[in-house]
């Protein structure tokens, strides 16, 4: 019998081995035929620019030009070369030309097809061609007009797969403006070349976090508890609001010690960081006993619950309001492991946090 379940368990291992192997490949199919066709359109977008610049009156040129070669593709091809798509061709050749270093033409044409067993395990469905997302998505890329913020959203758009939702979603919640806010010039600059690069506790944190998935007015009268399970029912959009690395332990996890009962309303375990990350909700302002109870978790995690290998633990306190002088007093200024953060119910005012970054650009 032990034999027999032996070869079931080999046979179920082999079996889940390939069912990856093909999943990978799947992924890699798809992230393939996406970067050649947008490829493709930017090459389209090249040829229809360096055409116009031959005409002696762009303007009317290139209107008469796209009108034309719409109808000429809509016959051979089909839908799909609209005049607005082939418009749209053309601003995205005219977007990202400074960023393409050689044509894309010739990486097309070099492209050498991969074999399924190059796929390892550590494939996120990149490609060597220079666009790794869908069309729809450079479509949303090309209309943010700063180039820095672009390019922070583009890296981590295809660094976590989001979907073109997941990707408007992060946008509209003002994503880098609120990163931006909390790092200094090299950070900034760092994350317009390779996105958000978790290396310290610090990096994991935002102020504001945005909840506004949750569908409580803003001016609702709720309570800790209410919050709380709207946060569980909507786990998955608040693990993406956290932020890179996420894992989801428990809610209302109890800590016990000389008979008194405490318990944490959120507990997480950072992946990239390797420590336990400890939420504490506040439907009002952080106080001095709020940071003192939260150092309290923080400790008794380290003390008893984190493993010898693991880091320290973090504590953040999800606040309504906060004071930043009684945040500033109570914690001590070497601290690494306790913030305080509010959360906002709403979408955030892009062009005021703009403002705001760009106010603190000119005083560094």
């Amino acid at each position: 019998m032990s034999k027999e379940i032996a070869k079931i368990e080999e046979t179920d291992h082999l079996a889940e081995q390939i069912a990856n192997l093909i999943e990978q490949a799947k992924q890699h199919v798809i992230a393939q035929v996406n970067s050649t066709m947008t490829c493709t359109y930017y090459e389209i977008g090249r040829m229809i620019v360096e055409q116009e610049q031959k005409g002696q009156k762009r303007a009317e040129y290139g209107k008469g030009l796209l009108k034309s070669l719409s109808h000429r593709l809509t016959e051979q091809f089909g839908k799909g070369f609209s005049v607005d798509n082939l418009e749209n061709m053309r601003h995205f050749y005219l977007v990202y030309r400074e960023e393409i270093s050689e044509t894309v033409s010739g990486k097309l044409t070099s492209q050498k097809s991969e074999t399924v067993s190059r796929i390892s395990e550590n494939d996120k469905g990149t490609t060597s061609l220079p666009f790794s997302l869908s069309w729809s998505h450079y479509l949303f890329l090309m209309r943010i007009s700063n180039p820095q913020e672009r390019k922070f959203y583009e890296i981590e758009a295809a660094k976590e797969r989001w979907s073109l939702r997941e990707l408007k979603r992060q946008f509209n919640s003002a994503l880098y403006e609120r990163m931006a806010l909390s790092s200094d010039k090299k950070a900034i600059a760092d994350m317009s070349k390779q996105g958000l690069i978790v290396e310290q506790p610090k990096d994991i944190v935002k102020d504001p976090y945005i909840l506004e998935f949750l569908g409580i007015p803003e001016n609702s009268s709720y309570s800790e508890s209410d919050l709380e399970q709207r946060i569980i029912d909507e786990l998955q959009n608040f693990l993406m609001e956290l932020g890179k690395g996420y894992t989801f332990v428990g809610r209302q996890v109890r800590l016990t010690f000389d008979e008194q009962h405490f318990f944490v309303d959120l507990v997480f375990f950072n992946r990239l960081l390797q420590c336990f990350v400890l939420v504490d909700l506040k439907i009002g302002s952080v106080t001095h006993q709020d940071l003192g109870q939260m150092q309290m978790y923080v400790n008794y995690y380290d003390r008893v619950v984190k493993l010898p290998t693991e880091n320290p633990t973090v504590g953040i306190l999800l606040c309504k309001e906060k004071n930043d002088a009684v945040v500033e007093m109570t914690l001590p200024k070497e601290n690494t492991q306790i913030f305080a953060s509010q959360y906002e119910l709403v979408l955030p005012n892009k062009e005021t946090l703009m403002r705001l970054l760009e106010d603190k650009a000119g005083e560094e």
